[in-house]
């Protein structure tokens, strides 16, 4: 069975299509909090090491576990949902997390706050990809979804922006542990809502689902996603703990690829990946989310040891891509509808490479007005091209498969914030080092110290003291910023690269006739046979070859992408009388 069931029902019977909205703000609440954990603990980890006292290795964990657990179950638990019910599997992640939250912050030793960590992960999982599915499935008419996936995109920027903060308040004020239990009320809040409000869909369902194919997929991206931190953490590409899990990951990715292929009824469906739009949207949210971890990553470095502001002033700073962000989020659909996929997501990645452009005339003193400006451009650049890519990847995937493909967007963003990390992190580094090799006056050991980052040359250069220090300090701070401009003229080359992408997406944002979006919105809430309207006289339909020749559509095509069970779509009703209006 697909489509929506008894939830369904009830949203129906409750308001009909106005409750779809109530719908989102579940879903938005629920994508806030998975946004949250990502970045609440940045701020806890120096009170974390103060009480736990855990090694280096340990440390690592408390901070990778949830994203790489998160990262590898993505597909495991989005095409499962297709499978058992979306919202089955969200009201799940729901009950893991806030069981994980709590382990979290009473955790009295460090094997069980990564224990806890990773079990956050598997939450995470579970939700991220069932919120855009069930959107998808929610909004069945484009332009509305458009709105919805606005929404659903600035929500996680406001997230990821606001988790350092709450953070560092939440510490302040009390302890590390309290940025794992403020969830809880939220969660108490979220799970007998969506219990009620939320409808339950599936996809197609035939066939057993594919658990090797699963788990070769969850041990392939773990391996590629673990392989790209080690080589943003500052490793060596031919290094056996990042060359080993990335050849690893890649040989599990090309065995699960091949099994899909072969399957009658295989997991994700890989021939999504032959259509351009689908293909090229992906690609897109890669590039962006490399260019703007990364580029957030150096911003911060550089807001702090060069120009010595607080962690407080940082946050600050940097509110302005944050507010920029969301407005590209809030305006999306109505930018999408004039401009188009292709226009639309371009003219994000040029305005990203203008403002990145803009950011190389930073230097070791402070230009507030120039950094502002360059966050802003920066911030609704990037949102407008990740808005343009969600919603044309969800819009080209069958609705059947909603799960898989939020899964693949998902496991895209988080694969490319990895490689912003090492790849600019990288470039970044070869700039830097050299230049620190070899100073006057500084012995040879504190020059080669002092290459591995800025702020290990500022200890050493505090060590040193005197003329030496001082100029090592200076040298560092130069070819810091010297290896920014060169990162920055990087991604920018990146981004223009995005930018010519993008223009194998389609002109303009095809949208179905009124008539055909109205039927599928009364189909995508519709139950059970029993709870429909009553039969109208055959002097009140509508017959479907009404429409202009060019917008006709077979009624199989509409109830599939309605995510409407076969005999039960406007074809198989013409004899009940049911009206398309």
């Amino acid at each position: 069975m697909s489509g929506t069931t008894t939830a369904g029902a009830r949203l129906r019977a409750a308001g009909g299509g106005a409750n779809r909205w109530v719908v989102l703000l579940i879903l938005c609440v629920s994508l806030l909090l998975v946004a949250l954990d990502a970045t609440v603990l940045h701020v806890a980890v120096p009170a974390v090491t103060a009480d736990l006292r855990p090694s280096g290795v340990e440390l690592l964990w408390i901070v990778d576990a949830y994203p790489l657990v998160c990262a590898a179950l993505l597909i495991l638990f989005g095409t499962l949902g297709d499978r058992v019910g979306r919202r089955r599997v969200l009201l799940t992640g729901y009950a893991l997390f806030g069981v994980a939250s709590a382990l979290a912050a009473f955790a009295d030793t460090p094997l069980v706050l990564i224990a806890a960590r990773a079990l956050l992960g598997v939450g995470g999982a579970m939700i991220m990809p069932a919120t855009l599915s069930i959107l998808r499935a929610v909004f069945p008419d484009r332009r509305e979804r458009a709105m919805a996936i606005g929404i659903w995109t600035a929500v996680a920027a406001a997230g990821a922006a606001v988790g350092p903060v709450l953070g560092g308040f939440l510490v302040e004020h009390f302890w590390w542990g309290s940025v794992f239990l403020v969830n809880l009320p939220l969660l108490a809040l979220l799970l007998p809502l969506g219990r009620f409000a939320l409808p339950e869909s599936k996809g197609a369902g035939d066939g057993p689902w594919d658990v090797l194919g699963a788990l070769l997929a969850a041990a392939g991206v773990l391996g590629v996603v673990f392989g790209v931190k080690r080589l943003g953490a500052g490793e060596g590409p031919l290094g056996p703990m990042t060359l080993a899990p990335l050849c690893l990951g890649a040989a599990l990715l090309v065995l699960f690829v091949r099994r899909q292929r072969r399957r009658t009824h295989p997991l994700i469906d890989v021939r999504m990946f032959g259509r351009p739009t689908f293909s090229t949207s992906v690609g897109c949210i890669v590039l962006a989310m490399l260019a703007l971890v990364g580029l957030e990553l150096i911003a911060v470095q550089y807001l702090q040891l060069v120009l010595g502001l607080s962690p407080l002033q940082t946050g600050l700073r940097l509110l302005p891509l944050t507010f920029a962000a969301m407005a590209a989020g809030v305006t999306g659909s109505a930018t999408l509808r004039r401009m188009g996929p292709r226009r639309m997501v371009a003219w994000g990645f040029v305005l990203t490479a203008a403002a990145v452009l803009l950011l190389v005339m930073m230097g070791q003193h402070d230009r507030p007005a120039l950094l502002t400006t360059g966050f802003v451009l920066l911030g609704y650049g990037l949102q407008t091209t990740l808005f343009g890519a969600y919603e044309s990847m969800l819009s080209e995937a069958p609705p059947e498969q909603a799960g898989g493909a939020a899964a693949i967007g998902e496991t895209s963003y988080q694969l490319g914030a990895g490689m912003g990390i090492a790849l600019l992190g990288s470039v970044m580094n070869a700039v830097y080092a050299p230049a620190m090799t070899s100073l006057k006056g500084v012995p040879a050991t504190a020059s080669t110290a002092a290459s591995d980052s800025l702020g290990e040359a500022y200890q050493v250069a505090t060590r040193l003291g005197g003329p030496a220090g001082q100029a090592l300090r200076t040298a560092a701070r130069e070819s810091y910023v010297h290896g920014l401009h060169v990162t920055l003229l990087v991604s920018a080359g990146l981004l223009l690269l995005g930018a010519v992408a993008a223009l194998r997406l389609p002109r303009t944002m095809e949208c179905p006739p009124a008539a055909a979006d109205e039927e599928k919105g009364t189909a995508a809430v519709s139950a059970a046979p029993e709870a429909r309207p009553p039969a109208r006289g055959p002097e009140q339909r509508r017959p479907a070859d009404r429409r202009p020749p060019r917008m006709r559509t077979s009624p199989e095509r509409e109830q599939a992408e309605a995510g409407v069970p076969a005999g039960r779509g406007p074809a198989a009703r013409a004899g009940s009388g049911r009206s398309a209006r």
